[in-house]
């Protein structure tokens, strides 16, 4: 069986036929993507490895922006001032992430304000785990340890992204969603350790999370038509399906450590494979609420406006107070 062709990640990116001749500045794009090097914001590179970068890293931040809601609402209602604290710390993490994927963003020249403009206004996507509900105290748990786990399944091959900014900037997000991960398996454990009424929360809660979670690596290799360009660039590194596998994979024996039953009747052990099967996914959910029609798509996004709006003093503040320092320079000068 021969391994279906992956794309020039040259030629592909600029429609070129194959006997187009690639000039000094694609010959040195293509050179640095194969010898696995890094492309820094002063080099050349196609238009097609651009817009999928800003498209990618844009997207990464606005999920870090918009995760921030499903868990803050739960900050004055968690049941210790520990938990208070643990979730105050992992809240103040993503706006941060959000931040440092919006400056690697705006290197590929994308201003921060247009990417915002864009969120605001629907046009642009963030992850669609995020526009699930989170109803009970069990699902701060089950956020941390599968929607977190995804996470960082996905993104720490990330740290080797050819892009530089990118890669840099995900070597320290993957180190604090490790924390995040361990965070919500604690509550989990301790959930599981309680009463019957704890350990029934913590089960359905899984139950709930447990399929948006294996969704967000993203629709099957097949029907993906962005991942095997991003594979030969090497912003990628691994498909949509084998990343899913992957975290499955890691599931399984941490979800019989906690006692949870993962609720797929199709999983079970691959002697061949030296892997889990897993049943099929509904992918109708994912594409519901990517086309808007999500459990809580308006409220996420009306709540960031809200809060942009709010904010406008204050970026209106820090821009006089910028515009005052260089006038008194001026003068000075």
């Amino acid at each position: 069986m021969t391994s279906p062709r992956v794309p020039h990640p040259i030629r592909s990116a600029l429609g070129a036929g194959n006997n187009a001749s690639p000039t000094p500045e694609e010959e040195q794009f293509n050179a640095l993507i194969e010898a696995d090097s890094r492309i820094e914001p002063r080099d050349w590179m196609p238009d097609g490895y651009r817009k999928t970068l800003i498209r990618q890293i844009s997207q990464h931040a606005n999920s870090e922006i918009i995760g921030m809601q499903p868990e803050s609402n739960w900050i004055t209602r968690a049941p210790s001032l520990k938990r208070k604290a643990v979730l105050i710390a992992k809240v103040q993490d993503e706006a941060g992430h959000g931040l440092y994927l919006y400056s690697a963003a705006q290197t590929l020249g994308i201003s921060r304000e247009e990417m915002t403009d864009q969120l605001i206004a629907g046009k642009a996507r963030y992850s669609s785990i995020f526009n699930y509900e989170t109803p009970t105290w069990a699902d701060m748990g089950s956020v941390g340890w599968l929607v977190d786990g995804a996470a960082i399944c996905n993104q720490v091959p990330l740290c080797r992204a050819s892009y530089g900014p990118y890669g840099r900037a995900m070597v320290r997000i993957c180190k604090e969603e490790s924390f995040h991960q361990r965070q919500g398996f604690e509550i989990l454990l301790e959930l599981m350790n309680g009463t019957p009424a704890q350990r029934a929360m913590a089960q359905e809660s899984v139950n709930r999370w447990y399929w948006p979670a294996l969704m967000m690596f993203g629709p099957p290799d097949d029907d993906s038509p962005n991942s095997a360009q991003s594979t030969a660039w090497k912003i990628k590194r691994f498909s949509n399906d084998e990343l899913r596998q992957r975290f499955v994979n890691m599931l399984v024996p941490q979800a019989a450590v906690l006692g949870l039953t993962l609720p797929d009747p199709d999983l079970k052990w691959n002697d061949e494979t030296g892997m889990y099967d897993l049943g099929e996914i509904d992918w109708t959910e994912f594409h519901e609420i990517l086309a808007g029609r999500g459990p809580a798509n308006g409220r996420r996004l009306q709540r960031r406006r809200e809060a942009h709006e709010d904010g406008r003093w204050v970026r209106d503040a820090a821009a006089a107070y910028s515009r005052k320092q260089t006038q008194e320079m001026a003068v000075a000068s």
